[in-house]
């Protein structure tokens, strides 16, 4: 965007900057301090897993058992390695968020004005402001335009204060918003130096808010964790009891709470979310927690404005109303002298720099048609902000010769209400504006006003407007809308429209959208004073809400919520803050969206294309059915683990140690990757768009979620037993069983990987998405199970022996019968769904 400013505003040189940077400081309000690998290591060796880890190795080294000691300091390092691999991986992903998160400024320096992040200005900086803009750091007013200022957040005054280089407070403050206008201004503090740093610096030590996932994973984890200490204690005290040795006695236990211990879960959790929040970052989404990539997928109703979002905000006039004439114009005919009064009322009312897009407008229509161009002889010197319901505005102008020029747009109904008309003239202008909005055009009615002296109205409602005419704006529907909200209804989210247009202009540019209009629209003055249950009556039955005010917007998202609705909601201006700050998910649109309106949103969309919250929202519940897929593959492959460590154990077996902590660790560094790494790069199946939403308060894993899984660890737990049993009764010697026993149970991680991969679709169906990290860590795992069988040294260590291509067979087919049962179970499922549908 190019400014107005004076040729003397030169800003600071890049030697200047540094000499300040290097005095003052960065502008933020912490350090921000970087976790160094040093730290992240001493993270992961906090947890419980690795903790255990080094018990059992010292317990070995104790012993004298060197080569397990030395296994168990290997699988240290190897868990310890993935752990800080999938740790870094989420940093990185996150840190790249928080750099796209910072809001930019614009400064002046070397005479050049460009944007910088925020954390870069310097005292001395000259910062330009404009309406919908944060300030970010306190300085002095050099030079404004129309500059007001909301300086809420330091006074709680809720109205603006205009402001300029001769005010006697010409001072602006970091936090605070500009309201309208522009200003150039000298920062004089940043960082905790600034009125809001040194009211603030609390703030940074306020924790946010975990989501409802992370509470139900942490609980189910903490649950797995008190029954993994008490199954230690029993089978420590049981095996001592049975055979007096407490060495044994503490591995058999330690062994067991390894099994137990889902420690994947929260790594899974954490890897899945800032990960996903980095692939949505590439596809231009922005989100600025990774944990609301979980609420995504469960939005149930989205909330958009209509200007911007549903149509591409281009503002092109195409017909001009003139009421002297009692005609309209079309684009051909706007120079002639006619329309003069009117286009000169219409600029006159804008923004002297222009920023909205029909204000844009108007001004280039009055540069190409009026003869002598005034907008340099004439300073505005009071102004009317944007107000009313509906609203208008108005501006007024003066000159050295102190000729007056005051006027004033807005919302048709606004400035018919403040002009001297006859009812019968004002019922004919209502019915062409009824006629243009019912085609989807959007109009401001325009007025002027005489006025002699300074003691002017308090409210420019009181002035005595003469009606003008009409400026008829066309803003048309984005292409490729249409599908947009076609793939949205049929994910089973519903579509409200929120905007500050009328009732006629909105139905149909609605409608010409693809948008399902159900009911009437509903103006913001109706819903004033309406009790709460009202409100949620109309939020729910209502599609279109027309001439919406902040406070209405915020009633209808709060009813919606109330309602049990999971709420995005898409804005782009000042007026959109409170309602993006009460959804659940707040989308500002990022090119044309104001820095308020990102500033309280928590995804940015960054080139404004809506299709983009579908993806996000597709990527939601990818993410979401992948955990839940991780955490049932965890679920499932522990039992049998946690079971064939036990059993024999506690049946007194001929071999009760038929594993110990070596067999459990190997099959912990197989699980880890699958369900964190692997799972996490599972494609999105593809019926997921098709499905309503699931409900937010739903529990992670359903009672039938849960029972499926427990019943899948079961029957590959019954599955492992009769291949220990099978083998005891060949005369199996205690390496053999063991080594029928492990083979079986690596094919079964193998086989369950791939089968619950989708809980609908067959394991063949799912063979379509493409996951290689899944067919390469497969490879992987059984080239490992080779190894361990195959090569004499590491058969030695793992206490297995070879076995043959026969007793290979016999694991196998009692592993994939253990598995693949459940794809018949599925096939059923399938029937028996196609038959409801």
């Amino acid at each position: 965007m190019s400014y107005n400013i004076p040729d003397n505003l030169k800003g600071l040189s890049v030697a200047e900057v540094n000499a300040s940077r290097a005095k003052y400081g960065w502008n933020q309000l912490s350090d921000n301090h970087k976790n160094t690998w040093f730290e992240l290591l001493v993270d992961i060796l906090k947890e419980p897993m690795l903790i255990l880890l080094i018990i059992i190795s010292m317990i070995y080294l104790f012993v004298g058992n060197y080569g397990e000691a030395v296994f168990m300091f290997v699988a240290i390092v190897a868990v310890t390695a993935i752990s800080f691999y999938q740790d870094n991986r989420s940093k990185k992903a996150l840190e790249e968020l928080e750099k796209l998160n910072e809001p930019l400024s614009t400064v002046i320096r070397n005479g050049k004005v460009s944007e910088i992040p925020t954390h870069e200005i310097v005292v001395g900086d000259l910062c330009i402001t404009e309406e919908g803009r944060i300030i970010n750091a306190d300085g002095r007013i050099l030079h404004s335009n129309d500059f007001s200022v909301n300086e809420s957040s330091l006074t709680g005054e809720s109205f603006s204060v205009f402001k300029d280089s001769k005010s006697e407070d010409n001072l602006v403050y970091g936090g605070t918003v500009t309201v309208s206008g522009l200003a150039v201004f000298e920062v004089t503090e940043i960082g905790k130096e600034t009125r809001v740093g040194k009211i603030g610096e609390s703030i940074k030590n306020i924790k946010e808010e975990i989501s409802p996932l992370q509470v139900q994973i942490q609980k189910f984890v903490k649950a797995m964790a008190i029954v993994g200490i008490l199954i230690f204690l029993i089978v420590c005290l049981y095996s001592f009891i049975d055979s007096g040795n407490l060495v044994a006695s503490l591995l058999n236990g330690l062994t067991l709470a390894m099994s137990v211990f889902p420690e994947e879960i929260p790594v899974a959790f954490t890897t899945f979310m800032a990960l996903g929040a980095w692939k949505l970052m590439r596809e231009g989404i922005i989100i600025k927690r990774s944990s609301i990539v979980e609420t995504l997928g469960s939005t149930t109703v989205i909330c958009t404005d209509k200007t911007g979002t549903i149509t591409e905000n281009s503002m092109q006039l195409k017909y001009l109303y003139n009421y002297a004439t009692d005609s309209s114009y079309d684009q051909e005919r706007f120079d002639e002298p006619d329309l003069r009064e009117l286009i000169d009322y219409a600029m006159w009312s804008s923004e002297p720099v222009p920023f909205d897009p029909m204000e844009i407008t108007l001004h280039k229509i009055y540069e190409k048609t009026q003869k002598q161009d005034l907008r340099k002889e004439y300073a505005l010197f009071h102004e009317y902000p944007l107000d009313g319901k509906p609203p208008m505005m108005t501006h007024l102008f003066e000159n050295t010769g102190k000729d007056r020029i005051i006027a004033a747009k807005g919302a048709p109904e606004a400035i018919l209400s403040v002009s001297k008309l006859p009812d019968s003239e004002k019922d004919k202008i209502r019915a062409i504006v009824k006629s243009y909005g019912e085609q989807g055009f959007r109009l401001l009615g325009v007025g002027k006003a005489k006025f002699e002296g300074n003691n002017f109205p308090a409210k420019q409602q009181d002035f005595e407007f003469q009606f003008l005419g009409l400026t008829v704006f066309y803003d048309p529907p984005k292409k490729g809308i249409q599908e947009v909200f076609q793939d949205i209804y049929e994910a089973g989210i519903k579509v409200k429209v929120i905007t500050g247009d009328n009732a006629d202009t909105t139905k149909a540019i609605a409608a010409q959208a693809g948008i399902r209009i159900l009911s009437p629209p509903i103006n913001g003055s109706e819903i004033v004073n309406r009790s709460e249950a009202e409100i949620m009556a109309i939020a729910e039955q209502t599609t279109l809400f027309t001439r919406m005010f902040p406070d209405a917007k915020l009633a209808i998202v709060n009813a919606l919520k109330n309602k049990g609705e999971v709420v995005a909601m898409l804005g782009d201006g000042v007026n959109d803050g409170p309602a993006l700050k009460a959804a659940h998910i707040g989308v500002a649109m990022g090119n044309k969206g104001t820095e308020i309106a990102k500033s309280a949103a928590a995804l940015i969309i960054t080139n404004d294309d809506l299709q983009k919250l579908i993806i996000g929202i597709a990527a939601g519940r990818r993410i979401y059915a992948n955990i839940k897929k991780a955490v049932q593959y965890i679920i499932s492959i522990h039992i049998p683990i946690i079971l064939t460590v036990s059993l024999p154990l506690f049946l007194g077996w001929v071999f009760p140690q038929i594993f110990s902590p070596v067999h459990v660790i190997f099959l912990e560094l197989v699980m880890g990757p699958t369900c964190s790494i692997v799972y996490e790069n599972e494609p999105i199946e593809k019926d997921t768009m098709k499905r309503p939403p699931r409900a937010m308060g739903d529990t992670f894993l359903s009672i039938n979620e849960l029972g499926i899984s427990i019943v899948q660890g079961l029957i590959i737990t019954i599955g492992i037993l009769f291949v220990y049993q099978f083998t005891v009764q060949q005369g199996g010697t205690e390496e053999k069983t063991r080594a029928m026993v492990f083979a079986t149970l690596i094919f079964a991680n193998i086989l369950l990987s791939y089968a619950n991969r989708s809980f609908h679709y067959s394991i063949l169906e799912s063979f379509k998405n493409r996951n290689l990290l899944l067919v390469g860590i497969s490879i992987a795992v059984l080239l490992f199970l080779a190894v361990i069988l195959y090569v004499a040294p590491v058969a030695q260590f793992f206490a297995v022996t070879a076995l043959s291509g026969y007793e290979l067979g016999i694991a196998l087919s009692v592993a994939a019968a253990s598995v693949l049962w459940f794809e018949v179970y599925k096939l059923i499922g399938r029937i028996v769904r196609a038959k409801k549908d």
